[in-house]
């Protein structure tokens, strides 16, 4: 690619120090990077549950290898900033997220995600202190790369079955204490909420958009602080239901009528490589 992984990363710090919000979608393949970016978005990120459907397994069921060889294609295919869905970091321990933020960067991302959730259904989440030591060793880890990568901390509790708000700001707070670059809360329930998290915090905030009921406008995030708004498995469940579409269409009704609105070969051609 013509755009050195330091470059890359200098434009991802820029973009979260410019005064306006912005909108990282998720692609789950170099195909779909290289179509977002052709639209003009100046930044990607991976999303855990799109990569793992393009394996066909569920949300939380993929390898460290398998998502690391997911996110080298992506950030190879394009000249952007690409982040990643790291998870918890593929292992309990500080160790383990350190690791996951070295390796993230070998395979060229600038940034990536480390969340308090543990995939333990008896206990959801990493209690705070023990969340808040994976952040502190993956912040430096991140530090010790030769270029300023992004560390996103993740409060997951609206999602886990733990939607207190109050534990979540502090969580977040704990987590920029730690040396996160970013926090982001997936699952928040209404604008008030988006707006308290915002002005509890000193460092940026990412907005996950994609839940029914739960997701709002660029300007209206804008307005209440957000400074990254990620599209999570939005977009991959958007293809994936045009394509349930046109294949219950033919196997329902034995017509091709999804043909007509689809983009034409030619056009999607455009945004690929040579």
């Amino acid at each position: 690619m013509s755009v050195s992984q330091a470059d890359k990363a200098k434009k991802l710090r820029a973009l979260h120090e410019a005064p306006r919000a912005f909108v990282i979608p998720n692609p789950w393949d170099a195909g779909s990077a290289r179509l977002l970016a052709g639209l003009g978005y100046e930044a990607l990120a991976t999303s855990s549950g799109a990569k793992a459907g393009v394996l066909g397994k569920r949300d939380g069921k993929v390898t460290r290898e398998e998502a690391l060889a997911n996110a080298r294609a992506i950030a190879e295919a394009v000249d952007v900033p690409v982040i990643g869905d790291l998870e918890k970091g593929f292992g309990d321990s500080p160790d383990a997220a350190a690791e996951t933020i070295r390796q993230a960067a070998g395979v060229g991302l600038v940034g990536g995600s480390i969340e308090d959730a543990t995939g333990n259904k008896d206990k959801a989440l990493f209690d705070i202190g023990a969340a808040a030591e994976r952040v502190a060793a993956a912040s430096k880890a991140a530090r010790a790369l030769p270029f300023a990568f992004v560390l996103t901390a993740r409060a997951e509790g609206f999602l886990r079955g733990s939607p207190d708000l109050d534990d979540v700001i502090k969580r977040l707070q704990a987590f920029e204490a730690a040396g996160a670059d970013v926090l982001m809360a997936p699952g928040l329930p209404d604008l008030a909420a988006v707006k308290k998290v915002c002005s509890s915090l000193k460092k940026p905030f990412n907005f996950m958009a994609g839940i029914k009921g739960k997701s709002f406008s660029v300007a209206e995030l804008e307005a209440a602080g957000v400074k990254r708004i990620s599209l999570a498995t939005s977009l991959y469940r958007a293809a994936m239901t045009g394509l349930l579409d046109a294949a219950k269409e033919v196997k329902e009704k034995g017509t091709f009528g999804y043909i007509d609105h689809s983009i034409p070969t030619p056009d999607l051609n455009a945004f690929m490589k040579e």
